[in-house]
């Protein structure tokens, strides 16, 4: 078939919808009337088409045409037409956001397929089939992991070994993949399900990278950067992860006018043959910290009538050198309030998605934060610091302290604000990554009458280790985050300038969520399947009541 993965819906507004797909080669796609080329990287092809002139509030069904000929959908397809809802005054009240991260793909090894458990958005897109138009979600929002480049299948392994007999200069890791090429594999293998690719191509599709569309523990800290810089093979890897995460999911989170403004982009698509030296220059310059800044940014802004979805890049926009540690450059911190500031009359819903939780479990977030005091230290004591680090993965929004404090007072002072000042009616942040799933509520300080929760859905499918269970279970407990609050106290940890409780959870096991807001009022549901596949309710909150 000359459609190799897609079409995925993604950005869509009123009256225009971009949509990704890979070409089997060189093509001129078609949708709706509306074209796109196709570009080059390393002998693979892809295109966003911009379909514009829409009408607001509509329903539109859509083919994709290669070369003039229909490739999608397949004439014996099981699953309705792919649509294109469009947003406008009648649906701005009302929005239904699934979200979850940690997606492993099934590995086609009975012991291991059901060491994972059922797939959560399989299970999503299967019932979804079976609904009306009017009751799909309006947006997918992938919080992280969506591949896993260091955790191969062992088809896609043994793949892999076959692929690189004879020919890799270096010395490469037989459980990951190195360059672009590998990536692509590793992207048609985890988004090429049938169910999952209807689902991706009728139900707008935001993402944001984690640590395994890269590596596990990438860029957790200065140190661990230095380490993988010695790794030979490790420059091939680093450019072809964020060359295939722009590729993939970062191109599709861009606005049209944003893809119209943006001068890499249009260098791509001017390019004649293959862009991979363009590709290789970019993931350079995201990849640098150069004076406190990344040279990308791949944080972004989704506008959903009644609701804002600001995806902050958590992974990626860290700056680790020159003594510094901070999860967000101050450029990113800067647009990250303006995000939250800027035309927010109307807006009754902000959604914050990051990749790692704001708000842990209390005793996790305390133990994080007494770590980057240990590792920060010189000599053996800050050495054996770093290795609980790595070894624990303590990277998370609580690891980074000051970066922790800034983000909670930009939230609190919307929360906070003034009677004269446009006020939302809740205020959620969206994660994934620590493989359980929960609904905490922030108590502010002061007079704050916005409700702010962290909620965490985690793993969409994955395995979760037994011994993991109890420990964050634990976590949790007022007991534990009593002793650990008074140890960060002892070493001189100023006290948060917020306390946080769970009001759902933690749940474990494969888990989506779905953030519901209707006018001013919203609740969060957390879904987990059955035996037979269908979906169960694991838990349900109102988040504005």
């Amino acid at each position: 078939m000359p459609l190799l993965l897609g079409p995925i819906l993604r950005h869509v507004d009123a009256t225009s919808a971009t949509i990704w797909v890979q070409t089997d080669d060189r093509a001129e796609v078609e949708i709706l009337g509306c074209r796109a080329s196709t570009f080059e990287v390393h002998g693979c092809h892809y295109a966003l088409v911009v379909v514009d002139g829409l009408t607001p509030d509509t329903t539109v069904g859509y083919t994709v045409d290669v070369n003039g000929r229909q490739c999608w959908p397949d004439a014996d397809s099981a699953y309705p037409p792919s649509v294109i809802r469009t947003m406008g005054p009648r649906c701005r009240d009302h929005r239904r956001v699934v979200f979850g991260s940690c997606r492993y793909p099934k590995s086609g090894e009975a012991s291991l397929d059901e060491k994972l458990g059922i797939d959560a958005l399989d299970s999503y897109a299967s019932r979804q089939s079976g609904l009306p138009v009017d009751q799909w979600p309006d947006i997918l929002v992938l919080l992280g992991d969506q591949v896993y480049a260091d955790e191969l299948t062992p088809g896609a392994r043994q793949h892999l070994a076959g692929r690189r007999r004879g020919f890799a200069r270096v010395k490469r890791p037989p459980n990951e993949v190195v360059d672009f090429t590998e990536y692509e594999g590793l992207y048609r293998h985890t988004w090429g399900d049938p169910e999952i690719r209807w689902l991706m191509s009728t139900v707008s599709t935001a993402m944001i990278f984690d640590d395994h569309d890269i590596r596990d523990d990438w860029n957790t800290s200065e140190a661990w950067r230095s380490t993988m810089a010695t790794i030979p093979w490790w420059r091939d890897r680093i450019r072809a992860g964020l060359a295939s995460y722009w590729v993939y999911q970062h191109l599709g989170n861009l606005t049209p006018a944003q893809l119209a403004a943006d001068d890499d982009y249009r260098d791509v698509l001017a390019a004649d043959g293959d862009c991979w030296p363009l590709l290789a220059d970019l993931a350079d310059r995201a990849d640098a910290d150069v004076d406190g800044d990344k040279g990308l940014r791949f944080s972004y802004r989704w506008d959903l009538g009644h609701a804002r979805l600001i995806m902050i890049d958590s992974r990626n926009g860290r700056i680790l050198s020159g003594g510094r540690r901070e999860m967000l450059s101050d450029r990113e911190f800067d647009w990250l309030a303006e995000q939250l500031t800027e035309h927010v009359d109307g807006v009754d819903h902000l959604v914050l998605g990051s990749s790692l939780p704001w708000l842990l479990p209390p005793a996790l977030g305390d133990l994080q934060a007494l770590n980057e005091v240990a590792a920060g230290r010189d000599g053996l004591r800050g050495r054996l610091g770093e290795k609980i680090r790595q070894t624990f993965d303590f990277e998370h929004w609580a690891a980074f302290g000051d970066s922790f404090r800034r983000l909670s007072d930009l939230i609190i002072g919307v929360a906070g604000a003034g009677p004269d000042t446009p006020r939302p009616a809740s205020i959620s942040v969206l994660s994934g990554d620590v493989h359980h799933s929960f609904a905490a509520r922030a108590r502010l300080p002061g007079k704050t009458p916005v409700p702010v929760h962290q909620l965490v859905c985690s793993p969409v499918h994955n395995h979760v280790p037994a011994y993991v269970k109890p420990a964050l279970a634990h976590a949790w407990s007022p007991r534990a985050a009593r002793v650990t609050s008074a140890w960060a106290r002892h070493a001189g940890i100023e006290p948060l300038p917020l306390s946080w409780a769970d009001v759902a959870g933690p749940l474990f096991g494969n888990t989506i969520a779905t953030l519901v807001t209707d006018e001013r009022h919203s609740e969060v549901i957390f879904e987990q399947p059955a035996v037979d596949g269908s979906l169960v309710v694991a838990g349900r909150v109102s988040l504005t009541d």
